[in-house]
């Protein structure tokens, strides 16, 4: 009778059964990551320098598929309005239906319903005369933003063509909701990481957008690529071993 053969067969049995469900558990991750991520996120290629620092010219950005609603102050959105020539622009919002957005106060920062609006994302140039920080906007304005609507700035205010372009036009340089089209969360080339929520636009009513998914995705991602790899080694490993415990002989 060989009790040591039943003994190494129920190990690799045991090791392979390991290593499939790891395998096919992994394959469920990995897979269903990658389809997650597809179905919410459009990846975009930054064309110009308009937000700098944020993302820069030729940088390739990840951005949550959003209805125009789920927009708050802070966020950095793709839309395409056909007054600002009908192609995908990047841009942040500062200000939705009802604020009222002007620039600059005294210290020289945005304000939105008379409060100052603390922006460390903005590329301000070098330090005004006289030691005080370069103003948030190189030009001052001031707008009332229609119900339904959002009014845009570019993070680098001395060059980009945003909202303060068409203070002129019937709803003063704000563009409806419905032209949103995605939300930038993350720059994925270069590699710099998730996109975060200004905390100076939390105090103010609605606060800011919850964070998107990405971070999920990922984790799901590489938990599959480990359940994978680990499983597939798993199994010759688990047999090699068993083979090794086997005491030499036949049957007894």
């Amino acid at each position: 009778m060989s009790g040591t053969g039943n003994g190494k067969d129920g190990r690799g049995r045991l090791g392979a059964m390991v290593s499939g469900l790891a395998v096919a558990v992994g394959c469920v991750l990995f897979l269903g990551g990658f389809a997650w991520a597809a179905v919410v996120y459009q990846p975009y290629t930054i064309p110009t320098d308009s937000m700098a620092p944020t993302v820069n010219p030729g940088d390739r950005v990840l951005a949550e598929r959003i209805d125009g609603v789920d927009v708050r102050r802070g966020d950095v959105v793709v839309f395409t309005d056909k007054v600002w020539a009908a192609t995908p622009m990047v841009k942040r919002v500062v200000g939705i239906g009802g604020d009222k957005v002007a620039c600059c106060d005294e210290g020289g920062r945005l304000t939105v319903n008379g409060t100052p609006v603390d922006e460390p994302y903005v590329e301000q140039g070098p330090t005004a005369v006289g030691g005080k920080a370069a103003p948030a906007s190189p030009q001052e304005f001031s707008a009332t933003v229609p119900k339904g609507k959002i009014f845009l700035l570019g993070d680098e205010r001395a060059t980009s063509l945003d909202s303060r372009v068409h203070l002129q036009d019937a709803d003063q340089g704000s563009v409806p909701l419905s032209a949103v089209q995605a939300r930038v969360d993350a720059v994925a080339w270069p590699m710099d990481g998730m996109i975060d929520r200004p905390s100076s636009f939390a105090a103010l009513p609605g606060g800011v957008s919850a964070a998107g998914p990405l971070p999920l995705q990922l984790g799901a991602i590489l938990v599959g690529v480990a359940l994978i790899l680990g499983g597939a080694v798993y199994g010759p490993v688990a047999a090699r071993l068993g083979r090794r415990r086997t005491p030499a002989g036949g049957a007894r």
